[in-house]
């Protein structure tokens, strides 16, 4: 049975790669804030930073000024409950922010902003973003039937090469936990990464960098709702420069 069930959910993300349309994704020359969730069904603490992240989804600035992403780790599988969401990468993730000292350990809820440390969230019952003047260069994406194609302009030419981040987020995901700390929850994920990849930019002689991937980042689960977020940072720090992203349609 879960072979057959494997199956069909591959057969139907085939489908739905192959009837999406062309779309366009792009930023201003401000930078887009990226907000990440360090999270895990099997944290009774993550909860309440979970539906924080969830009502984003209704703020008319989303994508435009901010772009949340909910990483599951998988470091608390051990106390009952295996996150079906949870992924070992992006455990890794969440301990080099450690290593650059962005982060004061590797903890969940753990929330930055901008790859930075931020508590303040706690606080918020509105989200209320630090403003900024920072300029950034141009990020645009584009979909064609599962195909990601991804340029950044600026007049600043970066000293380390370039990664694009690019992360398929799930909408409305149901999860039924049975086990661990939070045994007898039924959650609803939103922003939940489903799919991620890293791929090194290419630098043109005319201060273009791009980068391609042939197909979308294979989802760990269904979602009836997907958006996509992509960022940049350098390859010596994962501190992002410039984000994009949208709903998938």
């Amino acid at each position: 049975m879960k072979i057959l069930t494997c199956s069909i959910f591959a057969v139907l993300l085939s489908v739905f790669c192959s009837v999406t349309f062309s779309q366009t994704f792009a930023s201003t020359n401000k930078p887009t804030q990226l907000i990440e969730l360090y999270t895990s069904e099997g944290c009774s603490s993550c909860p309440p930073a979970d539906r924080w992240l969830n009502k984003l989804k209704h703020n008319p600035k989303l994508w435009s000024a901010f772009i949340p992403v909910a990483f599951h780790v998988d470091y608390w599988d051990y106390i009952g409950w295996k996150d079906p969401f949870g992924n070992s990468q992006f455990s890794a993730r969440q301990r080099q922010y450690a290593r650059e000292s962005k982060l004061s350990s590797v903890y969940t809820p753990g929330m930055l902003l901008n790859g930075q440390e931020w508590t303040s969230w706690r606080r918020q019952a509105r989200l209320n973003l630090p403003s900024s003047s920072a300029k950034a260069g141009k990020l645009s994406l584009t979909l064609d039937s599962g195909k990601v194609t991804a340029s950044y302009q600026t007049s600043e030419l970066q000293t380390s090469s370039l990664i694009l981040n690019v992360a398929v987020l799930g909408f409305d995901v149901k999860s039924d936990v049975n086990a661990g700390e939070n045994n007898g929850h039924i959650f609803t994920h939103d922003f939940v990464v489903l799919g991620f990849q890293r791929v090194a930019m290419k630098l043109s002689e005319k201060g273009m960098y791009t980068a391609t991937l042939e197909q979308l980042p294979a989802l760990s689960q269904p979602a009836n709702k997907l958006a996509i977020s992509t960022w940049l940072n350098t390859e010596k720090s994962l501190t992002p420069l410039q984000a994009t992203g949208g709903w998938i349609k």
